[in-house]
């Protein structure tokens, strides 16, 4: 078997675009303090895509998927705001039905999910699931061989 080359500089760019990244951001648990953010954000010109919320008794973590994540670390840096990213994988729902099989194909291949989410969009007016899972790549090879379509970056910051 032939050794593999590293990706061009092009196809890492691409790759890297193609990539949907989720940002934590550590929030003090208060009223308004998740809408100080959205308005920042908005006026920035950037928009919340998805979201979900784990409050505890003093803090909330905050997870959010935007349409300009490079905007997004400038923001956040700029006004101080404490934040991790991670990358997810983003499946279009042609139909409600199909749920069920995304974890299906996940199941058979032993992919842990850590975490999931509806997204605020409807890119291709279908629905899309934001999935943080165990193993990214094993996640796409397999729900793109059970005929599922996995969403970019660029797809849903249209």
């Amino acid at each position: 078997m032939p050794p593999k080359t590293p990706p061009t500089s092009s196809a890492a760019t691409r790759a890297a675009r193609d990539r949907v990244v989720q940002f934590s951001i550590f929030l003090r648990n208060k009223v308004g303090a998740f809408l100080d953010v959205v308005r920042l954000l908005q006026e920035h010109q950037v928009n919340v895509l998805g979201t979900t919320i784990e409050p505890s008794a003093d803090t909330a973590i905050v997870r959010v998927i935007v349409s300009d994540p490079d905007a997004v670390e400038g923001i956040f840096h700029l006004h101080s705001i404490p934040y991790s990213t991670w990358h997810l994988i983003v499946v279009e729902l042609k139909e409600a039905a199909h749920f069920g099989e995304v974890l299906t194909a996940l199941l058979a291949a032993e992919v842990n999910i850590y975490g999931a989410y509806a997204l605020l969009t409807r890119p291709n007016d279908n629905a899309a699931l934001a999935l943080h899972v165990e193993d990214n790549e094993c996640a796409v090879s397999v729900l793109n061989g059970s005929g599922f379509t996995i969403l970019s970056q660029d797809d849903l910051s249209r």
